[in-house]
């Protein structure tokens, strides 16, 4: 049985600035790059993997062994894809994880060590390189047709296990303006509005403004001037109140029904029925009488039933919170795939006063 799971948010709640922003400029930057895992128990690529055996005889070839990629046979390698984010503020010699795919047909990487592997940039330049042993959170085991396999065998991770090769310098302070911005994660006109008037109340005068729902721009005051950090590590411990648009995420596959706090219903007249059809089939022998020569048959016979409930008439008052309709349906007995139907009505009629979203 579906459980129906209602959650209600309300905007009454303030957090951190630092917790709905973040500062323009201040972000990763993706890495990725192509490497070989060896030392796999026989669980690595197979012959049709030709990329692996041509990456597999190059690398011999670099280490000063001639062998003919065709001729490899090795099961003990797998080529994979290793992916990375390289932090903000990140210094030439730090490490940071990374997470290593299976390129090929490999069953699994458990066991396996990733040879020194270059990480490169959209730019194509080196940012980092990768080296060490995976750890894999599954396995996968088997034989004589059976197999038992526990989550991926075929990802797994290296915690520090690239070192940073080059920096990338972080600019988020607009040198000319003397100012900085900050972005919503969310973005909203009413939030953006708080924001800009908590800094101004800290800071004094009109040091932040809205440009639009998803930036506020700061100046920066010349006490500030050579303490920048500073000042963004202050605004990111103010409290502000983040608005909650009126919004209804339904998802059918689960049953679960998210509400925002700021949802309204207008008053309307609903009724809800079920039409249950259920057939039944249960099977028969039919024995033939003796010396007749006739057969023993298996004769079906099925039993249809309908059963309609009787459909609930109410009204919902003016001035009614989503909450309180969920709380009469519930009373009532409406299942969750009802409450999507019920839901969506409301909104072709007009009473729902939100957006409603069917995932």
């Amino acid at each position: 049985m579906t459980v129906l799971c209602c959650a209600v948010f309300v905007s009454a709640e303030t957090v951190r600035i630092k917790d709905i922003t973040q500062v323009e400029g201040v972000r990763g930057n993706q890495l990725v790059g192509y490497g070989l895992v060896v030392g796999l128990s026989g669980t690595g690529d197979s012959r049709s993997s030709l990329f692996t055996n041509q990456s597999l005889s190059n690398m011999l070839s670099k280490l000063g062994i001639t062998v003919d990629s065709q001729q490899v046979r090795s099961k003990n390698v797998a080529a994979v894809i290793v992916t990375a984010e390289l932090p903000p503020f990140v210094s030439e010699g730090e490490r940071i994880d990374v997470t290593v795919s299976s390129l090929g047909d490999a069953k699994s990487l458990q066991g396996g060590v990733l040879l020194l592997t270059p990480l490169k940039g959209v730019d194509g330049k080196v940012y980092a390189v990768a080296q060490g042993p995976l750890s894999v959170g599954g396995f996968a085991a088997g034989g004589g047709g059976n197999q038992v396999q526990q989550n991926h065998p075929t990802v797994g991770k290296i915690p520090n296990g690239a070192i940073v090769e080059r920096s990338v310098s972080t600019s988020f302070v607009n040198s000319l303006k003397g100012t900085f911005s900050l972005l919503l994660q969310n973005p909203d006109f009413v939030t953006a509005t708080r924001i800009a008037r908590v800094i101004n109340q800290e800071l004094g005068g009109r040091r932040a403004r809205v440009i639009d729902a998803n930036r506020v721009e700061v100046s920066i005051p010349e006490s500030f001037s050579d303490r920048v950090p500073q000042l963004l590590a202050m605004i990111g411990e103010l409290p502000v109140e983040p608005d909650v648009p009126a919004r209804v995420v339904v998802n059918e596959r689960t049953g679960t029904v998210v509400i925002g706090g700021n949802v309204r219903i207008l008053p309307v007249a609903l009724a809800h029925g079920n039409l249950t059809v259920s057939i039944q089939t249960q099977y028969e022998v039919s024995q033939p009488p003796p010396f007749s020569g006739g057969e023993t048959q298996v004769v079906p016979q099925q039993e249809v039933q309908a059963a309609q409930e009787e459909g609930r008439l109410f009204r919902v008052e003016s001035g009614n919170t989503i909450d309180d309709l969920i709380n009469s349906l519930n009373a009532l007995g409406v299942t969750p795939r009802d409450l999507v139907a019920i839901l969506q009505a409301l909104k072709k009629a007009g009473a729902l006063q939100g957006e409603l979203i069917v995932e």
